[in-house]
């Protein structure tokens, strides 16, 4: 799970920023009666879902690119040689671009509580730091920081949990981080931290491979069932079938871990549906149903992987090419997990509904006069009560994270005049 995830220099983000799961003590009759819109870890109560809000240019997209940039180092930079030039872009003004970039995340695995940073140019890694807290209390696990020396005993510092630390940081160039090498030379911790942003730290609706296409649509047939007949009611029925000889081997982008779905199963499965007109004639699932059901099937059979297994989900635009209707619906799959995450971006007005969300769920993304990104939540407004209209207030500029323009009809007229 998440806790706390901070980020500057990174994109439109100058300074700072952070969005925080960790839930706010709020007692309002509105927030006590969506318990299932947080969970609890100890004593700490932690937020399952988190919408953000803005308008265009204002940077949302710019937060999520920035997490999954961080978030993909960890698992790739072990692959980066001499001549790597990181795709990380600072802020370009105010000598902000002469600065590295930051990010710190906060969460747990294994019902262990991490604290892990690091710090970078497009050239190489500046510092870089991880924490635990096997009982409770903050134990170093290591620190680095390249500016203190050239020697490596000058550079890192070590607590006494990894085995033979400094053959390690000997095989730890400047463009790698220390957990993506010391994961690979086979440290139990690093590799601990290594599969969480890998295998539970779902940066996009995953692009599938063949055998995971397979075993989850066979795993979850029934629910798969219900999402298509939610998208088209004629469909009662659907079969997959591997094909005798598979296709190409993709592999995902590492920036955003997608494919295409015809990419990865057009020449691998064969997805056949049926329909209530006539259950024995088959339909190409790919080539004879419509774009809107394929993508929602494929999106369900990643989202129902992740609230089972209570995974992370980024998305950037959760609403696009879908109804409002499929949004709450997966939605309301994260209310009905144990543990699973949620973070995206949307301008779906929808959620802005105190009986829906949480005050602490609800973020605002804003441009500052700077060109800066500015992220802050609705709980940070102490005077918005529960009985306001949150998506009316929202669209008259109260939070300012909307779009300002002059769109009355004679400014437009006066457009087209010119």
């Amino acid at each position: 799970m998440v806790l706390e995830i901070r980020i500057s220099n990174f994109f439109s983000i100058k300074e700072e920023v952070c969005i925080d799961f960790r839930a706010a003590n709020i007692k309002s009759a509105n927030a006590l009666a969506l318990s299932d819109n947080v969970f609890k870890h100890n004593d700490t109560k932690v937020l399952k879902t988190i919408v953000m809000y803005g308008a265009n240019a204002s940077g949302k997209s710019n937060v999520i690119k920035a997490i999954r940039f961080c978030n993909a180092m960890v698992f790739g930079s072990h692959m980066h040689n001499e001549n790597s030039t990181f795709n990380f872009h600072p802020f370009k003004f105010d000598g902000y671009n002469q600065k590295p970039g930051s990010y710190f995340i906060r969460f747990v695995s294994s019902d262990i509580e991490f604290e892990y940073s690091f710090s970078l140019t497009q050239t190489q890694i500046v510092t870089e730091s991880l924490h635990y807290y096997p009982k409770g209390r903050i134990k170093e696990i290591f620190t680095r920081d390249e500016r203190r020396g050239k020697s490596k005993s000058e550079i890192y510092s070590f607590g006494d949990v990894i085995k033979r630390p400094m053959d390690v940081a000997e095989n730890t160039s400047n463009k790698t981080l220390f957990v993506s090498r010391a994961s690979q030379m086979d440290r139990d911790i690093p590799k601990e931290i290594f599969n969480y942003f890998h295998s539970r730290f779902i940066l996009q609706y995953p692009g599938f491979g063949k055998s995971m296409i397979e075993h989850l649509s066979k795993e979850n047939k029934e629910h798969l069932m219900e999402v298509l007949k939610f998208a088209d009611s004629d469909i009662i029925d659907v079969k997959f079938k591997s094909l005798k000889h598979p296709g190409k081997n993709f592999n995902a982008n590492l920036d955003t871990l997608t494919l295409t779905v015809e990419e990865v199963i057009e020449e691998s499965i064969q997805i056949t549906t049926y329909h209530k007109r006539n259950p024995r004639v088959g339909f190409n699932f790919l080539a004879e149903e419509s774009q809107g059901t394929i993508k929602l099937f494929f999106i369900m059979l990643a989202v129902l992987d992740i609230v089972k297994h209570n995974k992370i989900l980024l998305i950037d635009e959760i609403e696009e090419s879908l109804h409002p209707r499929i949004i709450e619906y997966i939605f309301n799959f994260f209310r009905a997990s144990k543990r699973a995450q949620l973070l995206c971006t949307t301008h779906n007005t929808r959620f802005l509904n105190l009986k829906k969300m949480r005050k602490d769920q609800i973020y605002f993304i804003n441009k500052k006069e700077d060109a800066s990104t500015d992220v802050y939540s609705l709980y940070d407004y102490s005077d918005f009560r529960d009985t306001m209209n949150l998506e009316k207030a929202y669209l008259q500029g109260r939070f300012d994270a909307v779009p300002i323009l002059e769109d009355s009809l004679e400014t437009i007229k006066s457009i087209l005049d010119e």
